[in-house]
């Protein structure tokens, strides 16, 4: 119960300070990576699609805005590699910057963090990601949706030997 009411009380901090020019937000996002299918042949009956998800990320922001151009955030993200059967759970920081502005914005973001290894599932290492990506606002510039793409570098394994690249395409909403 402490924890429900300490995450009501969060969004409610979160929504008085999104009112204000500077201050606090929450986003979150879904991404995923895409393949193309080597089995597919055009008219085929079997059900099989050209291009298929080959992994998952399911991401959650607490963010500051520091100006109208810049934000910085602490994310916490759950990575799914399908095809290689990996877990990830990536918790680092981002910066993104708005390098073109007018009723939408065009940015580039970066971030760099930890992989943890929270059970025997879960890969140990560092990661980094840098994206680009657009901004779009609703009619009262309260909320936005994000949409872009992500190249992600994930080193982990016994001395961090193994190494996982990945684009992704995402799909963000700012409270």
């Amino acid at each position: 119960m402490k924890y429900l009411f300490t995450f009501f009380l969060l969004l409610t901090v979160l929504k008085i300070s999104s009112q204000e020019e500077n201050g606090f937000y929450y986003k979150i996002s879904l991404a995923s990576t895409l393949t193309i299918n080597e089995d597919f042949t055009l008219g085929n009956d079997e059900g099989k699609t050209l291009i298929n998800p080959s992994a998952l990320f399911v991401n959650n922001t607490l963010g500051f805005k520091l100006d109208e151009k810049s934000n910085v955030g602490l994310n916490i993200e759950y990575d799914w590699y399908s095809k290689q059967g990996l877990h990830f759970l990536p918790i680092y920081f981002s910066f993104r910057y708005n390098f073109f502005e007018y009723e939408d914005n065009v940015f580039i973001r970066s971030g760099y963090g930890r992989l943890l290894s929270i059970n025997k599932y879960f890969e140990n290492g560092t990661m980094y990601k840098a994206g680009i990506g657009f901004e779009i606002f609703d009619d009262d510039y309260e909320n936005s949706t994000l949409i872009g793409l992500d190249f992600t570098r994930k080193r982990f394994g016994y001395r961090r030997l193994e190494k996982i690249s990945s684009v992704s395409i995402f799909l963000e909403y700012i409270f």
